[in-house]
């Protein structure tokens, strides 16, 4: 693992625990981006079946997963980091 990655994984850590303990819980499509984001950082494109039609709850979150499709796993710990900040500007107050 190259430095440049470690600090990247080291910052990523950080941002999930900033995420985790917010004063404030953000709106919906917010929680949905950074789900997504963060399944695809740490699995990458989606890999199972969108959920069946009655599981509204499953479909939101596979659909904010496959929002990020093609993004690269190091790309998208950077978007987390990036929205971490943003959310906890607006949200830790």
């Amino acid at each position: 693992m190259s430095e440049q990655n470690s600090v990247l994984d080291s910052n990523f850590k950080t941002s999930v625990n900033i995420v985790n303990n917010l004063k404030q819980t953000p709106p919906n499509e917010e929680l949905l981006e950074i789900y997504g984001l963060f399944k695809q950082a740490n699995i990458g494109d989606v890999n199972t079946s969108r959920p069946g039609m009655l599981d509204f709850k499953g479909k939101s979150k596979w659909d904010a997963w496959d929002k990020f499709k093609g993004t690269t796993q190091d790309e998208a710990k950077q978007l987390y980091i990036n929205k971490s900040m943003e959310l906890f500007k607006k949200y830790n107050n």
